[in-house]
């Protein structure tokens, strides 16, 4: 999955008062028999709308954070939930989880979460049960902004504070994974607090995290945001409050290069180290570049390629007319030639996607419905529906209205501008003209998408976690709008009362066969209703020094980034 800053002109000047930090540190002379400053130096393609924990879901913030920020739970490599700030994940087993029955007669859990010692924030302060509460309260504000919102505000009915290092959940209902919160991460109440109160309204404008992101205090990772380049980079220290294992880089610089392309040249120029997995070269270019670093770097790289829960696809605003009818987007659909896409631009290891579920998560079902490539089949939908070809090639309606429409998706990234080109070529071979327009990521995902300010379509990939209920991306509830001040992911507009039915039982029918049947319905209302076109499943590239160890790919939405205190340098 993973959008907040407003790029007006009018406050440009703003933004960069806002993010123009930089930490000064005096270049000290490197005593007799002390080790030389350890840095790595990371590239990746996108620059994070805001750093806001709980503010926006975009790769590229989750890839910075997982340096210097810890989420309550999180899945570890083996795709199970885990503790990463509370000591174990509740359970009836271990008697931290229990069933109860309230005075009107309805079932719920309570679960109690114990906070590990020797937790704090990057300026010394303890992290405590005021921080659960703090969180939960601006979480659950419908002004806020949150991107989970319906766990704070619907998921959440109450939070209570044993002491400073315990706090009991009640849950809405009896829930099947009710243990792991994973989007559940602390902001620290003694400096986003005062923000916060002020007005919640605005406070996604306001938060520290965007106005002052070098506090200190905002920070409870094993490194601290010392140093921001608007668009360009991040610099990260140690943090001298982390509480686990030492990190072993003194400094980690990112920096961000939009243009795929110049990544690896700044690679083989020695000006970053290591290419960002999660959010770096599509499988193409890494290809192209593991070719390069072969003759150029002969020995000195390691290219790897992990499968994951990375879904690429193109999104319709559904408010449109245009795409309203079911058959237009099936049409648009059998018109891609996604095989072909898949092998000549990225060899294969890119396999078609058919919905939202990636074929290695354990509940995807292989009898699910397929669109093959049929150019015949999706122009008679299009006559069906109404679309009628003229002398000139393209398709009108009996308004006289061109079938046509704008296709985006992020700026500088080669790939998909390539495979958008090999859409445009497919669907105008059907009558159906489409005119590509691009924008940089920070723009696309922090406004364009986030406030749905797309009319046609836009082209950009989830990243999930396993068994993840795409709750937030399909539920009716979940779309952005000024009401909810565009919390939520239903980008589309996607409404359909069976997939809303499907989605509340996913979360509360837990025996497996049961369970197992609303996971195959959902996908195959995703497959016939089309909320959005699958296209594939994405790999992702991973180009690393050869001196670098430790570095361990998820395959899920969690980043390799939160064990970053395993990285380590070797000979």
């Amino acid at each position: 999955m993973a959008k907040i800053f407003r790029v007006l002109l009018c406050n440009f000047a703003v933004f960069l008062l806002v993010w123009g930090f930089s930490a000064v540190f005096p270049a000290l002379a490197q005593k007799p028999g002390e080790q030389p400053e350890q840095k790595l130096v990371i590239g990746m393609t996108q620059f994070p709308s805001t750093m806001n924990p709980i503010i926006d879901s975009m790769v590229a913030k989750s890839y910075v954070l997982g340096m210097v920020h810890r989420q309550m739970t999180a899945y570890n490599h083996d795709w199970r939930p885990f503790c990463m700030l509370c000591t174990e994940l509740p359970s009836f087993e271990n008697g931290r989880a229990e069933e109860i029955t309230r005075a009107d007669g309805t079932k719920t859990i309570r679960a109690r979460y114990t906070l590990q010692d020797g937790l704090k924030w990057g300026d010394g302060t303890e992290v405590t049960t005021k921080d659960v509460l703090f969180t939960w309260q601006v979480g659950k504000h419908p002004m806020a902004g949150a991107s989970n919102f319906d766990l704070f505000a619907k998921d959440i009915v109450s939070i209570t504070a044993e002491d400073e290092k315990n706090f009991t959940i009640e849950f809405d209902e009896v829930k099947c994974e009710f243990a792991a919160i994973n989007d559940f991460r602390l902001l620290p109440a003694h400096l986003e607090g005062a923000v916060f109160e002020k007005e919640p309204a605005t406070y996604k404008d306001r938060t520290l995290y965007d106005a002052a992101p070098l506090t200190p205090g905002l920070y409870l990772g094993p490194y601290l945001i010392a140093g921001v380049e608007p668009g360009a980079s991040f610099t990260m220290v140690k943090n001298p409050h982390w509480w686990g294992q030492p990190p072993y880089f003194d400094k980690i610089i990112i920096r961000i290069i939009e243009n795929s392309a110049a990544l690896g040249t700044n690679l083989l120029s020695g000006d970053i180290d290591y290419i960002a997995g999660e959010l770096g070269l599509m499988v193409d270019e890494a290809v192209g570049l593991e070719k390069r670093l072969k003759r150029m770097a002969k020995g000195k790289f390691e290219v790897f390629y992990e499968t994951g829960l990375t879904y690429e696809h193109i999104d319709f605003n559904l408010d449109n007319p245009h795409f309203q009818d079911v058959r237009v987007r099936r049409a648009l659909l059998h018109g891609i030639n996604r095989d072909a896409v898949s092998a000549r631009l990225f060899g294969g290891r890119q396999p078609v996607a058919h919905v939202n579920i990636h074929p290695m998560d354990v509940i995807y079902d292989k009898e699910v419905r397929k669109y093959v490539y049929d150019p015949q089949k999706a122009e008679a939908l299009l006559d069906e529906a109404g679309w009628k070809k003229a002398k000139d090639g393209f398709r009108y309606n009996d308004k006289g209205e061109k079938l046509q429409f704008r296709l985006m998706t992020t700026a500088g990234n080669r790939s998909r501008e390539l495979v958008q080109q090999a859409i445009q070529s497919d669907w105008g071979k059907i009558g159906v003209q489409t005119v590509l327009k691009n924008e940089t990521a920070r723009v696309l995902f922090g406004e364009t998408t986030r406030m749905r300010k797309f009319d046609d379509g836009v082209m950009y990939a989830w990243m999930s976690a396993p068994k993840n209920i795409p709750r937030t991306t399909l539920h009716s509830s979940m779309i952005p709008s000024a009401e909810n001040n565009y919390a939520g992911q239903n980008y589309p507009g996607f409404k359909n009362a069976e997939a809303d039915q499907v989605l509340d039982d996913l979360e509360r029918v837990c025996a497996p066969d049961k369970n197992m049947a609303l996971w195959k319905r959902i996908q195959a209302i995703y497959a016939e209703e089309l909320p959005a076109l699958p296209l594939y499943y994405r790999a992702n590239s991973f180009i690393v020094p050869k001196w670098l160890k430790g570095i361990r790919p998820t395959g899920h939405q969690d980043p390799s980034t939160l064990w970053v205190e395993e990285w380590r340098r070797e000979p």
